[in-house]
């Protein structure tokens, strides 16, 4: 589920440990398999592919971080995909007030086609973005914005990049996306296989396969602009759940070339085809 990637992604503090990224003697090096035989076993690791065709709705809610002590409302930008609240480490340690990280309630709601809605309660206020199949609008109200503003150029860009509920790899063909086993990496300590995706627009992503379990454990996420650079981005999943006969990640964090912080997202709970009326991804006021 790269994804929820609003540009998209879902998420919440995981299983796995962080360990050293390295292969060691011991590991026994990860069966030779096609790429489509990799794609296969994974959607068939994550539920089946009639249980992603099953999925029709999703709904998500948890915390995810916000940034550090007052520059969290500067933090808070809620581009999909790009998760906010990412800093550069200081040179000197910050003071302890400022150092804490801060949370906040979020919920995420993805229908098809292409409709998505996320809302992240701040400061006890709530800030919204919507994107609706063909255009986004967003309510900032932390930043004393509460009119109805529309998606910037890259923003509307990023979310009509997205695969939709169901990521890239299932029906990846039908999406006019080629699939290519690109080798093995470690992923945290784990053998993975490394996917090479060029989408039908020339992108190229990659995606990390767990060796084992064929969960899709890493995800090359959306470049950001940082500090006047574009950067690379990663998500790792992590704590992957059963859900109605979906396997969910419930733990996402998400990591910025050059930047020590990184931001997490702890779903608390995962709803299955919940009852998402078309207005919940309308513009106020019909506009």
């Amino acid at each position: 589920m790269a994804t929820l990637s609003p540009s998209r992604i879902l998420c919440a503090l995981g299983l796995a440990l962080l360990v050293p990224l390295s292969f060691s003697a011991e590991h026994a090096a990860p069966a030779q398999v096609s790429a489509a035989q990799i794609v296969e076993k994974n959607i068939a690791a994550r539920g089946g592919l009639s249980a992603w065709h099953g999925l029709q709705t999703l709904s998500m809610s948890g915390k995810m971080d916000a940034g550090k002590g007052d520059s969290t409302a500067r933090s808070l930008n809620f581009a999909r995909g790009d998760m906010p609240g990412l800093r550069k480490k200081p040179n000197t340690p910050p003071p302890a007030e400022a150092a804490q990280q801060v949370q906040v309630p979020f919920t995420l709601e993805v229908k098809r086609p292409r409709m998505s809605r996320l809302e992240i309660v701040f400061a006890g206020k709530t800030a919204i973005q919507v994107y609706d199949g063909t255009n986004g609008w967003k309510i900032r109200p932390f930043l004393n914005r509460n009119d109805v503003e529309p998606f910037s150029a890259e923003e509307l860009k990023s979310e009509s990049q997205w695969p939709g509920i169901d990521g890239p790899l299932v029906d990846y063909a039908s999406k006019g996306i080629k699939v290519e086993l690109a080798g093995t990496e470690a992923v945290e300590g784990h053998d993975a296989y490394k996917l090479r995706l060029t989408h039908k627009d020339g992108t190229v992503q990659h995606i990390w396969i767990d060796a084992q379990s064929f969960l899709d454990v890493k995800v090359e996420g959306t470049p950001r602009r940082m500090d006047g650079k574009m950067r690379s981005v990663w998500i790792y999943q992590r704590d992957f759940r059963p859900v109605q006969g979906l396997m969910l990640p419930f733990v996402l964090e998400t990591a910025v070339d050059g930047y020590h912080d990184t931001h997490k997202m702890a779903i608390e709970k995962a709803t299955v085809n919940p009852n998402l009326a078309a207005v919940r991804f309308a513009k106020p006021g019909g506009a």
